[in-house]
Formats: C-alpha cells, sequence, structure tokens
C-alpha cells in the first residue's frame, strides 16, 4: 500500500493565545516542495483570525474527492476512446450532523462540466458510466468516514 505525506505547521507569533484571538493560518507543505496556504474556514473562526483567501480543511476536503474522481473520469474516457478537452467541476461540500450526532461534511457534490472532441461520440448513458465508474474507482470517495487515528507527541518549554 502506498504512504501519502504532508507538513501542517502553525505558529503562535506573539498571539496571547488563551483569549482565543489568535490567527489559525498555517502552511501546509507537500513532498513535491508545493507549500499551500491554509486556514480556519471563515465559517469556524470569524475573521481576522481567520484568512479567508487560504484554503481551509473542508475546501481541501472537497477538492481532494473532485480531484479523485476528475482523474479517474479521464483515465477511464482515455481507455474508452474518448477524447476529453477540457473537464470543469464546481464541487460543493456540505456541512451537517450524522446519525451518531458528529458534525461533518454529510455530502459532496461534484458537478462536472466535460468538453469532448473527436469522432468516437459518446452518448449520456456513456457518460453517465464513466461518472459511475469514476466513482467507484475513486478511494478518497469512499473515505471520507474513515478512521482517523492520532499519534503525536508534545513537550514542554519553560
Amino acid at each position: 500500500m502506498a504512504n501519502y505525506a504532508c507538513n501542517i505547521e502553525w505558529s503562535r507569533g506573539d498571539a496571547a493565545f488563551t483569549d482565543g484571538k489568535y490567527s489559525r493560518a498555517h502552511r501546509w507543505r507537500f513532498d513535491g516542495g508545493t507549500v499551500v496556504p491554509a486556514s480556519s474556514s471563515p465559517h469556524s473562526v470569524r475573521l481576522p483570525y481567520s484568512d479567508a483567501a487560504a484554503v481551509d480543511p473542508e475546501e481541501a476536503l472537497v477538492a481532494a474527492v473532485s480531484s479523485c474522481h476528475m482523474l479517474w473520469f479521464l483515465s477511464l474516457a482515455a481507455g474508452a476512446g474518448f477524447v476529453v478537452d477540457r473537464y470543469t467541476d464546481d464541487a460543493e461540500g456540505r456541512m451537517g450532523r450524522f446519525a451518531d450526532g458528529h458534525r461533518g461534511i454529510t455530502e459532496v457534490l461534484l458537478r462536472p462540466q466535460v468538453v469532448l472532441r473527436g469522432a468516437r461520440v459518446p452518448d449520456d448513458a456513456a457518460i453517465a458510466h464513466l461518472h459511475h465508474e469514476a466513482h467507484a474507482h475513486c478511494d478518497l470517495a469512499h473515505s471520507i468516514r474513515g478512521e482517523v487515528k492520532v499519534e503525536g507527541g508534545w513537550r514542554h518549554l519553560p
């Protein structure tokens, strides 16, 4: 099995912290060198303690599911001989409550718009089948309620 890793870094700076008036802005660093500015959602923590221009975890989850679906769709379409010129998705995640009482992203709505070209022209059923298969292959779409383990450490500075 593959392992996926990233580094998340936050620093308090000179904020008091215990009053809750500290920045939630932080950075995500990925193995290829990409650094993404991140923050809590302004829906969760009011401005200016959140950074509205940064990616929040909820948006990232929706983007990851949408991206996974798209990548599988493109692969399956190519395998079926269809030429995809463009794929866009205005995906949306909805926060709610699960039956067990926990809040979370209860639904991810994908709205892909696909532009194809070439001699091989699919019908609606073929496109629906590609989306169905892409969803079936996307491990992230099946992982949202997966187990999260915490294995960390800590230290105290005098």
